[in-house]
C-alpha cells in the first residue's frame, strides 16, 4: 500500500502564517504537520510515499530529505496549484498509484496515528476515517446507510442527515483507485472540473454502485487547519502526548 499525501495548496485563509511557509510546514508542538504525518504512517508500517507538491515545493523537499534521508517518495508537481483544488493533485497521481491499495492524506490535518492504524484494522477494503461532532457548512459531511456504507459526501449535504465530517483520511483498495482515476479523467478532462474537491468525485463512483464506509475515529485526536484561528486552537488543544 503507498501512502498519497496532497499538499500542493496555497493556504491563503491561514495567512500570513503561510507567506513564506507551505502550510503542512507549520509546526503545531515540537513538530510540523508533514513530520507528524509522516512518522504516523511509518509507524503503521507504511515504506512508499508519493507526495503532490505545488505551492513552496522546494521548502517540503527540503524537509523531507534532511529529515526522512532514507524515507521513498516521490514528488509530483501540481503547477496549476494556484487554479485547482484536490481533486487535480490526486488525479496528478495516477500513474503512480495504478495497481496499488493507498492510503490518501490531506496535509493539514493534524492527528494521532492509531487514525491511521483503526483504517488499516478495518474489515472494510474502502473507508475513511469520521468525527462525528456538532456540524456546520463549511466541513465535508457524510452520510450513511444501515451499514455504514456512504450515501453522500460533500460540504453541501444534510447537516440534520449527516453522522459526522470526514477526517481527510481514506483506505482505498486498487479496484476501486482505478474506478476513481476513470472518473476523475472524465470529471477532468471531458468537463473541466479540475477546481473542486475530490470528495465529489467520491460520491460519483458511490452512486454508479462503489462501496466506501465510514470508520468512527471520534475519539482519537484529529483537527483540520484552515485558518489561522484553527492553527491558535490546534496548539491549545494538542493532546500531552503529542507535544
Amino acid at each position: 500500500m503507498k501512502a498519497v499525501i496532497l499538499a500542493a495548496g496555497i493556504a491563503s485563509r491561514l495567512r500570513p502564517l503561510t507567506d513564506n511557509t507551505p502550510k503542512c510546514l507549520l509546526e503545531v508542538g515540537r513538530k510540523c504537520l508533514l513530520g507528524r504525518t509522516i512518522d504516523s504512517l511509518i509507524s503503521n508500517g507504511f515504506k512508499e510515499f508519493v507526495v503532490v507538491t505545488g505551492y513552496l515545493k522546494e521548502m517540503i523537499e527540503d524537509y523531507i530529505s534532511v529529515n526522512y534521508p532514507k524515507l521513498q517518495v516521490e514528488y509530483i508537481f501540481n503547477e496549476k496549484y494556484a487554479s485547482t483544488n484536490n481533486i487535480y493533485s490526486l488525479w496528478m497521481t495516477k500513474e503512480a498509484v495504478k495497481g496499488q491499495d493507498i492510503m490518501l492524506l490531506d496535509s493539514d490535518i493534524l492527528f494521532d496515528s492509531p487514525i491511521i492504524t483503526a483504517l488499516l484494522e478495518s474489515p472494510h477494503k474502502n473507508c475513511l476515517a469520521l468525527n462525528s461532532h456538532e456540524l456546520g457548512d463549511e466541513e465535508i459531511k457524510v452520510i450513511v446507510d444501515e451499514t455504514n456504507r456512504i450515501k453522500e459526501i460533500s460540504k453541501v449535504c444534510s447537516i440534520k442527515d449527516a453522522v459526522g465530517e470526514s477526517v481527510g483520511i481514506e483506505k482505498f483498495s486498487a479496484p476501486l483507485v482505478k474506478l476513481l482515476f476513470d472518473e476523475m479523467d472524465d470529471m477532468i478532462l471531458n468537463k473541466n472540473q479540475s477546481g473542486i474537491f475530490y470528495e465529489a468525485a467520491f460520491e460519483n463512483i458511490i452512486e454508479k454502485g462503489a462501496d466506501m464506509y465510514i470508520v468512527d475515529t471520534t475519539n482519537i485526536f484529529s483537527m483540520e487547519l484552515d485558518t489561522v484561528e484553527d492553527f491558535e486552537t490546534a496548539c491549545k488543544k494538542l493532546p500531552s502526548h503529542l507535544l
